[in-house]
């Protein structure tokens, strides 16, 4: 193997997901590209790449680098254009050559040793000093990790994860035990670890190896599927898959996982469920402290409750149904109650009507969601919040100011969209009420469940210890309108009516995916937004039920961003993985990340605050090229500022999948049909999507797609054990 030391001129290509990389480097005289997979470096640095001379058949002569071992920048112009780079957030080409100006060629000690030196050059604060700081420690820790790990495969992505995790401790512990990976570091599946523990030689069926890998199989279901627990002959079963291991062989490793209580088991209704801690923890507090609030539940206004209902029904000129009548006094004469209903059943309604028989009482409005709330708010006319600003959200994740040492102190709180709460969620909430509290949860228990684990509404309904109602006939619906009535045949199992004259649920056939892909740019382009005179990124929405294909939430996005925001002069961009990021486009927050902080311009000033949730919407406003900063403001008008790989969290939004919609509405929805993997394309998902829409909805496809998705009910069963926990604390 040949070494060859280098300085680097400049990255023509990277691939984000892998770390290969071409380099132009200059070696002595002469200028010679560089490949392989390698950590991400600046140009200016230098290296000493590890690897032998290859001749391409088209692009010549090479040094194909086995491994790469960057050196510190030497020079003042080094040292600047690595700074410069992006590699280091917070400092682009004005701060680098400001800051080489002040240290130069300490700069590097600086750096790592002395970095609160750098308020000493202008314009940089103590906190952009300290933020600096962190970022080069970060990037060396990064960068030395990547050296140790790149040799096992593992993403350019995945190493930065890990050493923010274990820093310069990166390699000391993947040594000794590197299925610790997949307990430390999220996003690390097991996979990865066990091919770095193999590659160092651990023992196919070593203990770690198997325990570990018990662990992941229950941590992916979870993940995947939304199950909080797994039928133990289920687990062995799919630990063995993953381990190539005889079932048989786990068993013992099982029995030991449970006597050291890093994983639990009951039997319920004659199945041995095993469960992850936290997933035994949550659903048994839940079910405890919703035992707790119905115990010490309090009536309203005996015997003038029907008197209520009455004046309020004159009042808006409406007629209430026995059905709704019942949901209305038993939300005034129980402390915990579920409404449930499929769209048009008057929900919104029976909440106003609730509100006006609270009206002598403290009252919080909530849903899952920022669209979700503001629906709320302006159907209620008070604010609803979020649940996470409800419980105050503070600081680390997981981390609610609302809990039972700080607790909401209000006598009431209705919750919308329930469907979308997972466990985790419900818990926190539940935590933070105080006895006496009264609980209405609304929502409808057809839809989509939640993303994260759990079941909550429908175990609630199904274990028939919490007072409910389901509302089953339809108000919502005037002549014209077939929205409302299709997504009701489809909950039954019946095809919708297309097409009917004047309506507002509409098929476009479709021969091929790619047909339905370019008849949905077309649509949303020019089609719709003529007919209908609404803005097509704002009020339109395009749902796929798959992320993958033709008319997967990928693709579509590609062919809607080249139609409704291509590149142009002066408009800057900024690429990420596969994904060209321009200002201007739509996106939207893929996971929770609760330290990213936000501004927002209100009555009274601005707000200050922190925490951006899985299923946010907004638009990039503007992109440093710089300083390497992306600005988003969202929906509700917050402004968060993305670095480095917090940019990882955003995909572009044009389309979306059926799952992120949850808790959204939209004036027009427009949906493929073109068929796909049959878990994917459901009856719950057909009738989630249709519900998303307020004024039209566009299907393009195939007739037969649409059958394919009524008729198939075989959805993946989430396993949840809240129900049966339910159905014991109330006997107690």
């Amino acid at each position: 193997m040949e070494e060859l030391r280098a300085t680097i001129n400049e990255t023509a290509f990277r691939n984000a997901e892998n770390g290969y990389t071409v380099l132009t480097v200059r070696a002595g005289r002469e200028n010679v590209t560089v490949v392989g997979v390698m950590p991400e470096v600046a140009a200016g640095e230098q290296a000493v790449f590890q690897g032998e001379w290859v001749q391409h058949p088209q692009y010549g002569r090479q040094f194909k680098a086995a491994s790469c071992e960057v050196l510190a920048p030497s020079t003042l112009l080094g040292i600047e254009r690595y700074l410069a780079s992006g590699l280091i957030r917070g400092v682009g080409a004005a701060t680098a050559r400001l800051i080489v100006q002040e240290f130069g060629l300490e700069t590097m000690d600086i750096l790592s040793q002395q970095p609160h030196r750098l308020s000493e050059v202008p314009g940089i604060g103590v906190k952009r000093a300290k933020q600096i700081g962190d970022s080069f420690r970060e990037q060396y820790a990064t960068r030395q990790a990547m050296i140790f790990l790149q040799a096992y495969g593992v993403t350019p992505g995945m190493a930065v994860k890990i050493s923010r995790v274990y820093g310069e401790r990166t390699r000391e512990v993947i040594q000794q035990n590197p299925y610790r990976l997949v307990e430390d570091v999220e996003g690390v599946g097991f996979l990865t670890a066990d091919r770095i523990a193999l590659s160092m030689g651990v023992a196919p069926e070593s203990d770690s190896r198997l325990s570990a890998g018990l662990i992941y199989a229950l941590q992916e279901a979870a993940a995947s599927a939304g199950h909080t627990y797994l039928p133990m002959d289920e687990l062995l079963s799919l630990a063995g898959r993953l381990l190539r291991v005889e079932p048989q062989l786990l068993q013992t490793h099982l029995t030991a996982l449970l006597l050291a209580r890093k994983l639990r088991a009951h039997v319920m209704d004659g199945v041995e469920g095993v469960f992850l801690p936290q997933m035994w923890q949550a659903e048994s507090e839940i079910a405890r402290r919703l035992r707790d609030l119905q115990a010490a539940s309090q009536t309203i206004m005996d015997g003038t409750v029907d008197a209520q209902i009455r004046n309020f029904e004159k009042a808006k000129g409406i007629s209430f149904s026995p059905t709704q009548k019942k949901a209305i006094s038993m939300a005034a004469q129980q402390g915990l109650l579920v409404i449930t209903g499929g769209p048009g059943t008057g929900k919104t309604t029976i909440i106003n009507c609730i509100l006006s028989l609270l009206d002598s009482e403290s009252v919080l409005l909530a849903a899952p969601t920022g669209r979700a709330a503001k629906r709320m708010s302006e159907a209620c006319g008070m604010e609803a919040k979020t649940l996470h600003r409800l419980l105050e959200y503070g600081g680390e994740e997981g981390d609610f100011a609302r809990t039972q040492d700080n607790p909401l102190e209000y006598d009431a709180l209705i919750i919308d969209e329930m469907s979308m709460v997972d466990i985790f969620l419900m818990r926190s909430l539940l935590r933070a009420l105080v006895p006496g509290t009264r609980l209405i949860m609304v929502g409808d228990a057809d839809q989509l469940p939640s993303v994260g684990a759990g079941n909550v509404l429908r175990d609630i309904l199904d274990s028939g210890a919490i007072p409910s109602v389901r509302l089953t006939e339809i108000f919502r619906q005037d002549e014209k309108s077939m929205i409302v009535y299709n997504a009701h045949r489809i909950n039954r199992g019946e095809a919708p009516r297309l097409n009917a004259k004047g309506s507002d649920f509409f098929f476009e056939r479709a021969v091929s995916p790619s047909d339905a892909a370019k008849r949905i740019v077309a649509l949303c382009a020019s089609r719709l937004p003529s007919f209908l005179h609404l803005d097509p990124v704002r009020q339109m929405q395009v749902l796929s039920p798959t992320k993958k294909g033709e008319c997967g939430v990928w693709m579509l996005n590609q062919l809607l961003q080249a139609e409704f925001n291509p590149a142009a002069p002066g408009k800057h961009e900024r690429v990420r993985g596969d994904t060209t990021f321009r200002e201007g486009d739509k996106v939207m927050q893929t996971r929770n990340n609760y330290q990213l902080k936000w501004q927002k311009e209100g009555v009274f000033g601005a707000e200050e605050g922190q925490g951006v949730f899985n299923g946010d919407i907004g638009f990039i406003v503007s992109i440093d090229p710089q300083e390497h900063v992306m600005s988003v403001q969202f929906d509700d008008e917050r402004v968060a500022e993305y670095e480095g790989a917090d940019v990882d969290d955003l995909e572009l939004a044009y389309c979306i999948s059926v799952h992120k919609s949850q808790g959204s509405e939209f004036p027009v929805v427009v949906m493929p049909a073109v068929g796909g993997p049959p878990m994917l394309l459901t009856r719950n998902l057909f009738y989630t999507a249709v519900t998303r829409a307020r004024r039209m909805v566009m299907i393009v496809g195939r007739e037969s797609a649409i059958d394919q998705m009524i008729a198939n009910v075989n959805t993946r069963r989430r396993y949840s054990a809240l129900c049966w926990r339910l159905q014991q604390v109330m006997s107690l």
